[in-house]
């Protein structure tokens, strides 16, 4: 790719919002668990995503729901785009009610050919500040790709036996819960709700299971496994997860901390390491 995008490297954005338990308390509640959360509360780990919507009107989207291209993010001119992974370190809590500042940093833009064809890796650094000082730092990797030939990802198979894990939940990804995870996260990607575009154009076998969710249900199982907070939480998707076939989320000790993965029909989506304080 001959674009040369490093005019964006260390360009910045501040934004601010309000943690906001209605929110959360609608994501707690969508996924099943408890909720009930109040004013002073600690929010739930990665329900940060829930806030800083980039609302756009209807000029300003792509055709894949997104926010156009160009802006904050360089545009980049490959017509797939997926949030790929992350980084996390915990300082301390936030809670329910603080106002908190997201300082956003473009890190690096990095193109590369393969395979698959063209790449372009984004990561970008947020930083979370709330009212006692910094909270969270985060980096995300974006990867933009070329078209995905037809029939080149396929439909889990038949749901197999439960993973023999020591640490498990299992979630069903069904539309519903989609949707309301798209709508909470104002997350317009219609891989996500809109099953001919998700099949016809991006070449899907059905609807994606956001990365997002699923980091967020990694968490929650190693928060309530491990019963310690975390310090760390880094994760990675491999492959996508699929609306209408169960999602097996595990965990396991490892050394230096725990790993934590989804899996459908045996095949590992999303892998996870967190260390705790």
């Amino acid at each position: 790719m001959s674009e040369d995008f490093s005019a964006w490297i260390g360009r910045s954005e501040e934004l601010f919002d309000r943690i906001d338990a209605a929110r959360c308390n609608a994501l707690l509640s969508a996924l099943g668990q408890p909720s009930g959360l109040a004013e002073g509360s600690e929010m739930p780990l990665l329900h940060h995503w829930l806030h800083f919507w980039n609302v756009q009107p209807p000029a300003g989207l792509g055709p894949d729901g997104h926010p156009a291209k160009g802006g904050f993010l360089p545009p980049v001119p490959l017509p797939r785009r997926m949030w790929a992974g992350g980084r996390l370190r915990f300082e301390k809590p936030l809670l329910i009610g603080e106002r908190v500042t997201k300082l956003s940093t473009i890190k690096s833009v990095t193109a590369k050919s393969g395979k698959s064809g063209d790449l372009v890796f984004v990561t970008v650094e947020h930083r979370l500040s709330g009212e006692s000082g910094l909270a969270i730092v985060e980096e995300q990797d974006l990867v933009y790709k070329g078209e995905t030939p037809p029939g080149a990802l396929k439909t889990p198979a038949a749901e197999g036996p439960v993973p023999s894990a020591p640490w498990q939940a299992s979630v069903m990804p069904d539309t519903v819960l989609l949707f309301r995870y798209s709508a909470l996260t104002m997350n317009g990607h219609r891989i996500h709700y809109d099953l001919p575009y998700a099949m016809d154009e991006e070449a899907y076998p059905a609807l994606v299971v956001h990365g997002p969710l699923q980091a967020t249900l990694l968490a929650d199982l190693a928060v309530k496994s491990l019963g310690k907070p975390l310090a760390t939480f880094d994760f990675r998707g491999q492959v996508p997860a699929f609306a209408g076939t169960r999602l097996d989320v595990c965990g396991e000790p490892a050394e230096g901390g725990a790993a934590f993965w989804t899996e459908q029909s045996g095949g590992k989506n999303m892998v996870a390491t967190v260390t705790t304080v």
